[in-house]
């Protein structure tokens, strides 16, 4: 078993957890950030990839839309190579209440969200799918986030600051001393090893989870989970943010992010942080609410469904304990367990949206530097991320260095463009870490086109057992769960073109190579 010394110990590698050791780093604060499995593979991996303006919450909820409008701006700033500024509508159909525009421009004008009114031939012009049964419609400054390009800009940072990652790595227990939390045990979930790492302060960042880390330690966070299911179609419908002019509801926002259209979401009560299924009435729901904004997108080829978790908490003082799905607050909460429960050595940070993750970091840090006596202010919102960035994922760019010779070597993955020089240096960047590809899709998008990793799984899969020297059996083990998890994307979708896509998938994978089968466990011997 090894041990170290930090500063700070922050559990949860989503966007907060990452901006928190970013904030930590840059204080001057020796952090570290455990994280049980990939960075961004919890509900900052599996959101829409919207950048709130706030407009989806000002009515409701003014405070998380002021909150969103004002780390909009920010975000912007300071990691512009996650963003696309395709800017917002919220459109108005017949369907839609006819008193709620009124209602909606008002508070907008009191958050202070930029709106501007258009006619509804100016938004068609703009976004031609549109229907023409709008009767109103507003431009607001929505955009477009890439959660995983954030996260690893925010890790990146961290690094160059002084902080350190460890992903793969679970908490199994906090170490409480007395009145104070001084630590945790982990567990590599790869290899099995054990490790102490001894913090003067852990800040639990653990998103839906961080119920259960504080559960470690003897406290009581109640996290109400909300899942939301989201489809991706096979191509951009549309360039701007869509959304619907009504009271947020499942089914009413079209986000463009890189080649497609996200649609979304639903909300669902759940018991579980990790419940990701994905019923049929939420895909009909989202398909049907879509088309009546854009007609015709339900017959479009949907290509991937996914869920996430929302943890939502509720203060206790706040006096809405019975509140749930979308009647709960967005906005975040930042708990001192050392003036909540008398146990110092102990913050956490839960509730919010991805787009105000900085914002969060930004309080929950200044909670942990009120802990330890540190006096150094937050300069993140006024800083932009050291080191030159740009866009990896953008598909424009990688076409322009495909044609201008800038990124050599065979093309690995021909419906995003990694090649394999590309993948070898991804690959080369775990060290002597175990590598899945799946981690290798959250870092280059390998897999996430319209084949579902159809083509390169089985490519990628032998430049990885040859990178890392695996054996043949860990290398077939490696790429059926690849494979598996590309599939329970595309098990909701199951007509159509993607159809079609999953017997050619199909025919390769299990008919042809016999994956199946040689991923399969050994029959017990009966000898």
């Amino acid at each position: 078993m090894s041990a170290q010394s930090v500063d700070v110990l922050v559990i949860g590698g989503g966007a907060t957890g990452a901006a928190a050791v970013y904030d930590l780093a840059r204080r001057g604060l020796r952090a570290i950030l455990v994280e049980q499995h990939d960075l961004a593979t919890g509900t900052s991996g599996r959101y829409h990839g919207l950048l709130h303006s706030g407009g989806r919450y000002v009515v409701r909820d003014p405070e998380t839309a002021r909150e969103c409008i004002d780390e909009n701006t920010i975000l912007r700033r300071i990691v512009p190579f996650s963003i696309e500024d395709t800017g917002g509508l919220f459109v108005a159909t017949p369907a839609d209440p006819a008193d709620f525009p009124a209602k909606w421009v008002q508070a907008c004008a009191d958050a202070g969200i930029p709106v501007e009114a258009i006619t509804p031939a100016q938004a068609r012009a703009q976004e031609p799918a549109l229907t023409s049964q709008i009767t109103a419609v507003y431009r607001i400054p929505d955009g477009a986030c890439d959660g995983f390009d954030m996260i690893h800009g925010f890790i990146e940072a961290a690094r160059a600051f002084g902080g350190d990652v460890l992903i793969y790595h679970r908490v199994t227990g906090l170490i409480r001393e007395g009145d104070a939390v001084v630590g945790a045990h982990l567990e590599d979930t790869r290899t099995g090893e054990k490790r102490t790492i001894y913090a003067t302060c852990v800040l639990n960042a653990a998103g839906p989870w961080c119920g259960v880390v504080a559960g470690l330690a003897g406290l009581d966070v109640k996290i109400k989970f909300d899942r939301g299911a989201m489809i991706a179609m096979n191509t951009r419908w549309v360039n701007t943010v869509v959304n619907r002019l009504r009271p947020a509801s499942d089914g009413d926002i079209l986000v463009p992010v890189g080649t497609v259209c996200v649609l979304g979401t639903t909300s669902v009560i759940t018991e579980q942080p990790d419940d990701y299924r994905i019923e049929a009435w939420e895909v009909s729901k989202i398909l049907n609410d879509a088309d009546a904004v854009v007609p015709g997108i339900r017959l479009g080829r949907a290509l991937r469904a996914w869920a996430g978790v929302r943890p939502l908490y509720e203060p206790p003082e706040a006096g809405n304990g019975d509140a749930i799905g979308r009647d709960v607050k967005r906005t975040f909460s930042v708990i001192d367990h050392q003036q909540r429960d008398g146990v110092r050595g102990l913050v956490t940070v839960v509730g919010g949206k991805l787009t105000t993750c900085r914002l969060m970091a930004e309080k929950a840090v200044d909670v942990v530097c009120q802990q330890l006596s540190h006096t150094r202010p937050c300069t993140t919102a006024a800083e932009v991320l050291p080191g030159v960035k740009t866009n990896p994922h953008r598909l424009d760019h990688r076409l322009h260095h495909l044609e201008h010779g800038e990124t050599p070597g065979e093309l690995i993955c021909e419906c995003e463009m990694v090649t394999r020089p590309q993948l070898e240096k991804a690959i080369a960047a775990y060290g002597d870490q175990p590598v899945a590809l799946d981690d290798l899709r959250r870092d280059l998008r390998l897999g996430m086109g319209p084949c579902q990793a159809g083509f390169c799984a089985y490519r990628a899969a032998g430049i990885l057992q040859q990178a890392k020297k695996q054996s043949s059996a860990d290398t077939t083990r490696a790429l059926h769960d690849f494979v598996n998890e590309r599939y329970r994307g595309v098990r909701p979708l199951l007509w159509g073109h993607q159809l079609r896509q999953l017997y050619l998938d199909e025919m390769i994978y299990r008919r042809t190579l016999g994956l199946d089968q040689l991923a399969a466990p050994e029959e017990p011997s009966h000898d």
